[in-house]
Order: structure tokens, then sequence, then C-alpha cells
């Protein structure tokens, strides 16, 4: 077997299923020009150097966020022996946080690396391929995409704004968020000044709160200065290297609105199909080792964090109050239903989101979940 054939099986095989950890290297010698490479590089051997752009929603270097990008662009670099090159800007090199799906969709640039929530704006069925109040875990939405439906109606959505879309990392279960005062009822969440997006953030003003959309460079500016009285981000582990315990103390869980997140690489549709078979799927198959590696990444990293946070910064760590739960549940039910009632599409979404996510709760519950329970009794707090 010659080497394309063997890059060319591998590349595939990973992006079918979860590919194989990689450690992160730093891309080097990445260069060219702000433009797709749809065009180009469909001219161009197998052999040739393809140069590719993505831009990002996260700030530059960001633990978790922002390697998954970069490594996305270093595993590619490496599967293709040198011949993929994507160039990763920060939010703000080239274009804003929430600017980088219009700058693909329009060719400006040739991907982004992002939250697929961020676009609810463009369709409201957008949020159930990153994450829904009370919906699917991070385990279970890769059951939805890659064996349920999930990936065929996604790409369907993403067609309708030149992007095709596909799974690159996922930070697993959310916390809940930093409050700068304790919250003993849902009387509390009243006017509260929250940065939450996606069906998160329409749960919060449901809820009588106020949900403010805000890229993570800007969160604990945003607190420091009163902009907003609370803000969920990731996890303990990015939410500590932002400093958000600085100013808002008391951090709550679960995180009901994220119990798993699906970070997304988008691509321009022509940039795409300019690219060689092989070269589309090394980047997919780039994708998907993401998505392995990070799930293992967020899990120890949060724990590691989460101890710190209690240990040397006094936070306080709470779980939310019955009656926000409660009243989260009820709401979030009624803003699914809305979300999936946009058009055909959505609809279609909505009903496979709710089948995959009925036919898999007997097992992730019903064994995994008494699992935790059984184990945590067996093992106590030690």
């Amino acid at each position: 077997m010659d080497r394309r054939t063997l890059l060319t099986s591998v590349a595939v095989g990973a992006a079918v299923g979860v590919g194989a950890g990689f450690g992160y290297t730093q891309v080097a010698g990445s260069t060219g020009g702000v433009g797709p490479a749809a065009g180009r590089a469909a001219s161009r051997p197998v052999g040739s150097v393809v140069r590719l752009n993505m831009v990002t929603s996260w700030p530059k270097n960001m633990p978790g966020l922002g390697q998954a990008a970069d490594r996305v662009a270093a595993t590619a670099l490496e599967l293709s022996g040198g011949t993929l090159e994507i160039k990763v800007y920060a939010a703000g090199e080239l274009v804003g946080a929430f600017e980088v799906f219009d700058s693909v969709a329009t060719g400006a640039a040739d991907l982004y690396h992002a939250a697929d929530y961020y676009w609810q704006g463009k369709h409201p069925a957008y949020p159930f391929f990153t994450a829904v109040p009370f919906g699917m875990t991070a385990m279970e939405q890769l059951a939805w995409i890659d064996h349920g439906g999930g990936a065929a109606l996604w790409e369907e959505l993403g067609a309708q704004f030149n992007i095709v879309p596909m799974a690159a990392a996922n930070t697993c279960h959310q916390t809940g968020g930093w409050f700068k005062r304790e919250l003993r009822s849902l009387e509390d969440l009243r006017g509260l000044k929250m940065r939450i997006p996606g069906i998160g953030g329409e749960m919060i003003r449901r809820l009588g709160g106020a949900a403010v959309a805000i890229p993570g460079g800007e969160i604990f500016q945003s607190l420091q200065s009163g902009v907003i009285d609370a803000a969920e981000f990731v996890g303990p582990w990015n939410d500590m290297g932002l400093g958000f315990y600085r100013e808002a103390p008391f951090y709550y869980g679960p995180g009901l609105h994220e119990p798993g997140a699906v970070l997304a690489v988008g691509v321009n549709k022509r940039t795409f199909e300019g690219l060689s078979t092989e070269h589309q799927a090394i980047l997919r198959a780039s994708c998907r080792t993401v998505v392995d590696w990070s799930m293992g990444e967020f899990t120890w990293r949060n724990a590691e964090a989460l101890q710190v946070l209690a240990r040397d910064h006094g936070v306080r760590i709470r779980p939310f109050p019955d009656d926000i739960m409660a009243a989260a549940a009820t709401v979030s039910r009624e803003i699914w239903a809305e979300a999936g009632s946009s058009d055909d599409l959505g609809r279609r979404i909505y009903e496979s989101f709710t089948t995959a996510l009925r036919t898999m709760r007997p097992w992730t519950e019903g064994v995994e979940g008494r699992y935790y329970a059984l184990r945590q009794n067996f093992l106590g707090q030690d």
C-alpha cells in the first residue's frame, strides 16, 4: 500500500469514528491570503500545498477552545505530509468572534472554529448541534451525529449558508456559571444580567433574567464593570484562567444549559469542494481526532481546576436551588419545541434530536446514570 492510499484509508476511517489522541504541536510556517482556496486547489495535484485560513471565536492561545482550532490545523498538516496548511486566526485578528460565520459563508475566509449555537439568529435549530438545556451529553451527541441521522441534517442546514459543518471538539459537561451574589431561590434570577448564549440564554430570559451575548475574551471586563452580574463560559479549566472567580465568587452547577457542547468547524462549501478527495478526508479526520482528544482533556483539566478553585481561591461551589432547576426544565421543553417549529428543516432536526435522545435514555440513564450513583455510594467523598 503506497503512502497516499494509506493516508486516505486512515483519514476516512477517522472521519467516521473517533480518532486516536493527538498531542499538541505548534503549526509553523503556515502562510496564505485571506481568500478561500476554492478554484485553485481543484486544479492542483494532490502533492501540491494548499493553504487555508481559519477564523475562530476564541482568544489567542486559549486553553481547550483556541488550542482545539490549533490542533485541527496541526493534525491536518501532519496527516497530509505538509500539503494541507491551515493558518489559524484568533477572534479579532481578522474578524470578530461572532463574525466568523458570515466571513466563511461569503468566502472571505475558508473555515471557522466556533460553537454553532452562536448562529441561532441564522436558524433557530442551530443550537441542537452545540447544546440545548437538559439535552444530550457529549457521548449522546456523538451517537446522534454519527449514527442517529444528525450529521445529514447538520449538513443540510449548513448548505443553506454555503457551509460544510463538522464536529471539531467537545467541552463535555459545562458548569452553570459564576455569580456575584448567592442564589437562594428562583426570585434571585429576576433582573439578573448574565452572559449566556444559545437556547440557554432564552432559558434565563424566561426565568426572569437578562441574557447578554459577549465573546469569551470580554467576559471578565464585563463582570468587573458591572455590565453583567453573572456569566457562564465553559468550565473550571477555562474559567479559572480567565479569572472569573475574582469578580464572581459563587460557582453554580450542574450546567443545565450545556450538558455537552460540540464545537464546530464550518468550511466554505466551494472551498471544501475544491479540495482533493484526500484533503477532504484528512480535514474531516483532523476534526474528529480533536473531538477525541478534547473530551479527555476537558474532563481531566476541569477536575484539576475545580480542586484549585476551591482550595486556593476560596470559590464557593453550590448546586442550583431546586426551584430554579424545576423552572428551567419546564421552560427548556417549551424552547426546544419552538426552535423545532421554525420551518420544515427545523421540525425534522427537532424530531430527530428528541427521537435519538428518547432512544438512548434507557441506556445512558438506566445503566450509566445508575452506575454513577452506585459508585458514589461505594466510594463516598474519598
